[in-house]
């Protein structure tokens, strides 16, 4: 090729790339979404027994104790169909079937919500076909659930991550079959109302006490949800009360959860 149609050549691919859609990358521009190639969180070994099992806060309302599932309800909006199962790690537990997610039939406005979860021992599958679930807030915006110890996959994708958006601070998981807690503490968007955006949706999460989302602004729906690619994804949807339900995502892969509750983060507030 001569020097022009080379210098041409250029100029069309650098052209090119700079209209790359930001469907194709994470907001911060630095990695594609779902890049294997982005380096993996630094790995923390969690304290062994931490908040396992402990009672809920005298404030906060329980949602599941081992005790049936009432105040649940199918994604549409019919009974819950998943399974207890009492002989898990000798403990009452939840057990997702492939008859879809299961949501609370309350909502709530910025909330604390603890989550007990455990993957299969021995592990089944790999990548994110090891023990893929999601804790979803709303159906919009999802902290990925899956078995992450000493398994490889995408870092936005790994366990604790804000899906498709925010690979965790570090990789916080424990051996299959071990039960894990997840306390997430989101505050909901809010428009006005002319429909403007006020205020992102901003998460923070501990896994087995280990800080892994700290004050995370969503850039909007997370990627994954109701099958929508990362173009649509990373826009907001259209504006929705501060009250969201919480869903326990069905991915066709056996996990475990137990010891569910949630509270207000305006209760005993003095605002």
């Amino acid at each position: 090729m001569n020097k022009k149609l080379f210098a041409v050549a250029l100029v069309v691919t650098l052209t090119s790339m700079s209209r790359l859609p930001a469907a194709e990358m994470e907001p911060d521009g630095k990695w594609q979404v779902h890049d294997i190639k982005r380096p993996q969180p630094v790995v923390v070994t969690p304290g062994a027994m931490f908040s396992q099992e402990a009672p809920a806060p005298s404030d906060a309302e329980v949602l599941f104790d081992g005790h049936g599932l009432d105040k649940w309800e199918n994604e549409h909006g019919g009974s819950a169909t998943w399974k207890t199962n009492g002989n898990f790690v000798e403990s009452v537990a939840v057990e997702n079937t492939p008859r879809g997610g299961i949501r609370t039939k309350g909502k709530w406005a910025d909330f604390q919500l603890h989550v007990e979860w455990a993957s299969p021992n021995p592990p089944k599958g790999q990548d994110q076909a090891r023990g893929n679930s999601g804790i979803l807030i709303n159906n919009m915006y999802e902290v990925q659930v899956l078995d992450s110890y000493q398994s490889k996959t995408y870092p936005d994708g790994q366990a604790g991550a804000i899906y498709g958006q925010k690979p965790p601070l570090v990789n916080a998981c424990k051996p299959p079959g071990e039960w894990q807690t997840y306390d997430i503490l989101f505050e909901s968007p809010r428009w006005n109302d002319k429909g403007e955006l006020l205020k992102k949706a901003v998460i923070t999460v501990l896994h087995n006490g280990v800080v892994i989302q700290n004050h995370y602004e969503l850039v909007g729906m997370t990627d994954g949800i109701n099958s929508v690619k990362w173009k649509s994804a990373s826009k907001y949807p259209a504006p929705h009360a501060p009250e969201v339900f919480v869903q326990l995502q069905d991915h066709h892969n056996p996990v475990h959860f137990r010891n569910i509750w949630i509270r207000s983060m305006h209760l005993g507030s003095n605002d």
